[in-house]
């Protein structure tokens, strides 16, 4: 048997590899994201940042985030995934590194907004690739996979960073983890090809991975991709769910020192259980999405069933300020980090789902700068609402309904996940 479940030689692995070099990208990815969450105590200390200075420093990442997802996903729909990843990993690797010899708030803010461009072509630029290498029907599982490098990302920060920093200081802390990327650039432009060109695929290979229906690969205009609803039912998902990703990883580390007087080195397991609970999530949203189309359920009903059953699970989040038990706290938190994890995976496979190849790294594109929006608005939020009040409530409150919002949103404009044809 083969993996399409007939008779016939076995089907080529090669894709699997593509999707570990996305695993280390995504890993890669985080681990600079969050080093400014993990180093919030020690930076807020040393340069006399406020909540509000600290938000503003997230803002401009996330308005450059925004923007670069933007222009991110229509350069990997012109010129592929293997170049465009390579320039936003370039771009995003001096720009983390450019940390090291800043000061101050606004040059802080500078070197965020660097890193926010390069690293908003992390996703786009994934998708894109996966959407080459995988049918359909492995998709969600495929970006799942990939997805979770975010959350090994999460989990090496906080183990690794405070030693760094402990041992060297925070400067050397963001030198020595700049590294990661350049040897990430190297073994991409090495192994990674389209797989119609790649040495590795075989015959077999490549027909599995090109037995859905042949659609257009040529590049569709962002004029006539933002008339169309179903763009709007993931750039409206992202918008929802996006900001409260960022939160966890932005502010995370500060709750829990505060909430729980952990310091530099001890909330570090804590945050390593949250992001395994969450890596676990990732795998399982896209494995089951998967597994209920294979038992005969439709696109439509298998992503909808598997983000309704995520959006429930984030609920308990509601009541995480009053939980006075660290672990405990870390299980709700973790469980909703895990459901958010999972309904990003399969929010993540409707660019793919509706619309032909040309056009999926533009709608990621448009969905993630929506997405970053919606941080950038959170950003503003939290540090207005812990600069005033000081509780952590009213974020989860935002935390716990989010979902279910992005839900209706997907659903209302999209009833049946049908694929586009009239654009």
């Amino acid at each position: 048997m083969n993996e399409a479940g007939v008779q016939g030689p076995p089907v080529g692995r090669y894709r699997w590899v593509v999707v570990a070099l996305l695993f280390a990208a995504t890993a890669i990815n985080y681990v600079d994201r969050q080093m400014i969450g993990v180093l919030k105590p020690t930076l807020s200390a040393e340069m006399q940042w406020s909540e509000t200075d600290y938000a503003n420093i997230v803002f401009w990442f996330q308005a450059a985030y925004a923007v670069g997802y933007l222009g991110f996903g229509r350069v990997v729909d012109l010129i592929g995934a293997r170049f465009g990843y390579a320039i936003a990993v370039t771009i995003w690797t001096i720009a983390h590194m450019a940390h090291g010899g800043v000061h101050g708030v606004t040059q802080f803010a500078m070197a965020r907004f660097g890193l926010g461009v390069g690293e908003s072509g992390n996703f786009p630029a994934g998708i894109k690739a996966v959407t080459e290498w995988f049918p359909q029907k492995e998709r969600a599982f495929a970006i799942g996979l990939f997805n979770a490098g975010a959350n090994i990302g999460a989990i090496i920060t906080p183990l690794l960073v405070p030693w760094l920093t402990v041992a060297y200081g925070w400067r050397v802390a963001f030198y020595a983890t700049g590294i990661f990327g350049i040897v990430w650039l190297i073994a991409w432009l090495i192994f990674y090809r389209s797989p119609d060109q790649h040495p590795k695929v075989s015959a077999e290979e490549l027909a599995y991975i090109r037995q859905d229906p042949a659609d257009p690969v040529e590049p569709i205009g962002w004029g006539r991709l933002v008339t169309v609803k179903e763009t709007w039912a993931y750039a409206i998902g992202k918008f929802c769910i996006d900001p409260i990703w960022w939160f966890f990883l932005f502010w995370l580390p500060g709750y829990l020192g505060t909430r729980y007087g952990l310091d530099l080195i001890s909330f570090g397991p804590p945050l390593v259980a949250i992001y395994l609970l969450s890596d676990g999530g990732s795998i399982f949203g896209g494995w089951m999405s998967g597994r209920l189309m294979k038992a005969g359920k439709s696109v439509n009903a298998a992503r909808k069933l598997t983000m309704l059953l995520c959006a429930c699970a984030v609920l308990p989040i509601f009541f995480a300020q009053s939980i006075d038990n660290l672990w405990l706290a870390v299980l709700v938190i973790g469980i909703a980090t895990a459901a958010h994890q999972a309904f990003s995976a399969n929010l993540y496979t409707l660019p793919s789902d509706l619309f032909p190849r040309g056009a999926v790294g533009s709608v990621v594109g448009i969905g993630g700068t929506v997405g970053a929006i919606g941080g950038m608005v959170m950003a503003k939020y939290a540090g207005y609402i812990l600069d005033g009040i000081g509780s952590y409530t009213p974020l989860f409150a935002v935390a716990g309904s989010a979902y279910f919002v992005a839900l209706g949103a997907v659903h209302l404009l999209s009833p049946r996940l049908e694929r586009v044809s009239t654009i």
